[in-house]
């Protein structure tokens, strides 16, 4: 392990387990482990009090690193940068940008960190965006999880991203999600992004609305309601 800490924040993911073995295996040291939390803004805050460094890896626990990642050569944070994201594989649609990625981020960040629906995108100061592909987002390991996923995602890009990507590149990544036919439930992932247009639609006048996608119950809710009780959870 470098100088940075690392932690796995995981809440219900089936391959949990076995990918924060991956991730230590790679890092090459303890990778710290905050499982089952609720509330997704209370989850990432409490990362900040479970490490002793100022900078640290965090991965969601559907999060399979790449095991040739060269953990020596990554750098720290410039002053001013909050976090920086590596890019994930997509497993459903075969798109590659900042989703599930690997990210190197500051205690101080979070523990400042203001309120938005995409959780991260209301950390204080810079986000970088690394070019490198640090490894897959395994998202697709249960009809639920793909389809809240896919619902999660194309809700924010339809509503609008708030780390300020272009439309069009909104439009374009919604368009793959909507169309994902390869690997496992990727016929989940995709009626979920529909679905999820469709909420960002609904909730057009009533913002608040937009919390929702934060709360496991209520996304599980609408899930079964949808599509049946086909859930599997870890």
């Amino acid at each position: 392990m470098t100088g940075f800490d690392a932690v796995l924040l995981s809440y219900d993911e089936p391959m949990a387990n076995s990918l924060h073995s991956r991730l230590q295996r790679t890092l090459g040291g303890t990778v710290k482990r905050l499982h089952g939390v609720h509330g997704m803004r209370r989850a990432y805050r409490l990362c900040a009090e479970v490490v002793d460094r100022e900078q640290f890896f965090l991965a969601d626990g559907d999060f399979a690193i790449d095991p040739d990642f060269d953990v020596a050569a990554v750098e720290p944070l410039d002053e001013g940068v909050s976090m920086r994201v590596w890019r994930a594989v997509n497993p459903v649609n075969g798109l590659t940008y900042g989703y599930g990625g690997l990210k190197l981020i500051r205690r101080s960040a979070l523990r400042e960190m203001g309120e938005a629906v995409d959780v991260l995108a209301a950390l204080p100061g810079r986000i970088e965006f690394a070019q490198r592909t640090a490894g897959i987002t395994r998202f697709n390991q249960s009809p639920f999880h793909a389809w809240k996923a896919g619902f999660r995602e194309c809700a924010m890009l339809a509503w609008g991203s708030e780390y300020g990507m272009a439309d069009g590149d909104a439009h374009q990544r919604i368009q793959a999600w909507t169309a994902s036919h390869s690997g496992e439930f990727a016929s989940f992932a995709a009626s979920g992004a529909r679905e999820g247009v469709a909420f960002a639609g609904e909730a057009a006048r009533e913002s608040q609305r937009f919390d929702n996608l934060n709360e496991p119950a209520w996304l599980r809710e609408r899930f079964t309601f949808a599509h049946g009780d086909q859930a599997v959870s870890g």
